[in-house]
């Protein structure tokens, strides 16, 4: 069984930054993908971005040109650097693993953007 462990949530104010990160406990490099989804309250969880093995690399529209996603496979760790956050950012952000044998979710990080 596969864990992913999320990491750098937090309190940030209006135009800050933030950096999420997802520890995997199995290779990432074995996994079709990793993404980063998130659930505002009394809202549907939704994808935030994804990469994949072969590093393609896609974004909501919502946090284009704001977001990147990105991955240390020799570290196992897969990041989400968060730039320019507004309070519609505020959710619980989830890491997710893909893989032929089952997707694997994290436990979640809370993001509150607020001033």
């Amino acid at each position: 069984q596969v864990q992913v462990v999320e990491s750098g949530g937090g309190l940030v104010q209006p135009g800050g930054s933030l950096r999420l990160s997802c520890a995997a406990s199995a290779s990432i490099f074995t996994m079709y993908a990793m993404a980063w989804y998130r659930q505002a309250p009394g809202k549907q969880r939704e994808l935030v971005a994804t990469i994949t093995r072969g590093d393609s690399i896609n974004y909501a529209d919502s946090v284009k040109g704001r977001f990147t996603i990105s991955r240390d496979n020799a570290k196992n760790m897969v990041f989400l650097q968060m730039n320019n956050l507004t309070p519609e950012d505020t959710a619980v952000y989830y890491c997710l693993g893909i893989s032929t044998m089952g997707n694997y979710w994290g436990q979640g990080t809370q993001v509150t953007v607020s001033s």
